[in-house]
């Protein structure tokens, strides 16, 4: 059985992809964790509430706007800390930490109020 040359670029992309990843540092791997956890968790309840249903329909959006904002404040954390991103090399990771823990904070203080 012949691969075709999709089947190969597909591969070698992959292959390439992967090899670049394991290059990246852990501090950034535990990052990506953390985002595709909070992606997951959103999945889930979009799923959730297409199978049972949403009758407490701002319960759910808070959820998954709650899974969302924090994976998006986590991917401009990810970008902040990388190393190899020249735009915030004067930023120290201590402090793009605690923007991260601030903004948190309010997203979470305004979902909260949201829940009522």
């Amino acid at each position: 059985m012949v691969k075709s040359a999709t089947t190969k670029d597909a591969q070698a992309l992959i292959h390439s992809l992967r090899s670049a990843y394991a290059a990246t540092p852990i501090n950034l791997k535990i990052i990506d964790l953390y985002i595709v956890f909070a992606v997951v968790t959103a999945l889930i309840q979009i799923a959730y509430v297409a199978v049972v249903g949403s009758f407490p329909f701002n319960s759910f959006l808070s959820g998954v706007l709650s899974c969302v904002g924090t994976a998006v404040l986590a991917v401009s954390l990810r970008i902040q800390v990388n190393k190899e991103n020249k735009e915030f090399k004067d930023l120290p990771p201590e402090r793009a930490f605690a923007d991260f823990v601030l903004c948190n904070l309010v997203l979470h203080l305004v979902i909260m109020n949201f829940l009522g």
